[in-house]
């Protein structure tokens, strides 16, 4: 099973190569983002320290953590902000290999495909035989971040500001996808890759 790492600055389009991917391929898919959503559910990892740290006003009802109100507490906070990583991205990165080593076990999959906006920072390449970068232009990617999310130009520009650079994205990364025409040529991009490995 070749594990590929993929990545690339918000509205790339990761989301639509994924999905072909996925259909096209057997691969398992891990997106980062869902799988800290699930470290931080009751009865995992990342709950119980998160709670201890920034108390139980940050629950819902059913004792879930609400993440705006979490959001609110760590963004306003810096050394809470590092806490919670400090929590967040080790118990990601064992809940991710303890997936890869399933995967392994079953023998159903050919590809394992690991989506992060913190691919090299996490230190991904350490695990993975290939990483994968979407390159797209920023006007397309503010374009459709307006248009699908409802973003506005300061909150697009904040989250661009704290992504690594489209240079340090391609240094670190073995495969660039141009992702700035048609879905098409992406995807053949997608195929070419997929059989040269």
């Amino acid at each position: 099973m070749k594990i590929i790492g993929i990545t690339g600055g918000v509205g790339a389009g990761k989301t639509h190569i994924l999905a072909f991917i996925e259909e096209k391929y057997k691969a398992r898919i891990i997106k980062t983002d869902e799988a800290a959503e699930f470290v931080r559910t009751p009865g995992h990892e990342g709950y119980e320290r998160i709670v201890e740290l920034l108390g139980t006003e940050i629950l819902n009802e059913d004792k879930t953590i609400n993440k705006n109100k979490m959001a609110a507490i760590i963004f306003a906070d810096k050394e809470k902000l590092e806490k919670i990583n400090e929590i967040m991205h080790p118990a990601v990165n064992r809940y991710v290999a303890e997936e890869i080593e399933i995967e392994k076990q079953k023998q159903e999959k050919e590809y394992f495909f690991i989506e992060s906006a913190l691919l090299i920072e996490n230190h991904y390449d350490e695990i993975c035989d290939q990483l994968w970068y979407i390159d797209t232009r920023e006007e397309i990617r503010r374009e459709r971040l307006k248009l699908n999310r409802g973003y506005s130009d300061e909150k697009i520009s904040d989250i661009m500001s704290r992504q690594l650079s489209e240079e340090e994205f391609k240094k670190h990364c073995h495969v660039i996808l141009d992702n700035n025409g048609k879905k098409e040529d992406v995807y053949r991009q997608i195929e070419r890759n997929m059989e040269e490995n």
